[in-house]
């Protein structure tokens, strides 16, 4: 039987790669997005839009549409960056803390809370976090906002992997290392490509032993 995977963010980037590599392998890809994009189009994949994930209502509306529908994977993969800075911290950037929190922190909790009913015994559950929310490893301070919300949804994810384990269900909160994407205006290591080759490779190895487990998408264990 075709296992399904539920991908969010996925009109550009990390999450568009995921799509392409995930439905080369033979998965029923469910690609939500609040725009798709023309490279989106092009794949052959279920696409959903209008999917705003810190929003409860639109979320509600995505269930209501995949009712009775299993899902095998689910890789919470939307987000959005932004550096601040001490010193930058005025009323302005306050609205892009608490954006961002709702995006990164809030969104893949909400997104997992709102699909729980199609989920099942087996399936799994990947956070696309950054380890720029690791505590242990921050060794060049900054980024207020965004390291803050990653470290949020780290949290998330770790409480998600306890709750989830008695259904069944595993966790995977990963890192996708410093890709050439938009969002990070094409600077990074790694093309998005190599990144998703290695998410996927996290995913197929997690298990509810490995559950909760903070991973590279190289397989490096990555500190707290």
């Amino acid at each position: 039987m075709t296992e399904t995977v539920l991908i969010t963010g996925t009109n550009r980037g990390i999450g568009l790669e995921l799509c392409r590599q995930l439905s080369a392998k033979g998965m029923h890809v469910i690609a939500t997005c609040r725009h798709a994009s023309k490279e989106l189009k092009d794949l052959n994949v279920e696409i959903i839009e209008d999917v705003e994930v810190s929003e409860p209502t639109s979320l509600a509306k995505l269930a209501d549409t995949l009712k009775g529908r299993n899902i095998d994977w689910l890789i919470n993969n939307a987000g959005i960056a932004g550096g601040i800075g001490l010193g930058d911290i005025d009323d302005a950037a306050v609205d892009s803390f608490i954006r961002m929190y709702r995006v990164n922190s809030l969104g893949p909790l909400l997104v997992t809370q709102a699909l729980l009913p199609n989920l099942h015994e087996g399936s799994k559950v990947g956070i696309i976090t950054s380890r720029m929310g690791s505590i242990d490893d921050n060794d060049s301070g900054g980024s207020y906002a965004y390291r803050m919300s990653k470290a949020a949804v780290n949290a998330a994810g770790k409480s998600l992997s306890v709750d989830l384990k008695p259904r069944g269900i595993a966790v995977a909160i990963l890192h996708p290392g410093w890709v050439r994407t938009d969002m990070t205006g094409h600077g990074g290591l790694i093309d998005p490509d190599e990144s998703a080759s290695g998410l996927i490779k996290r995913m197929e190895e997690l298990t509810l032993d490995t559950s909760g487990g903070f991973w590279h998408t190289n397989g490096e264990r990555l500190p707290w």
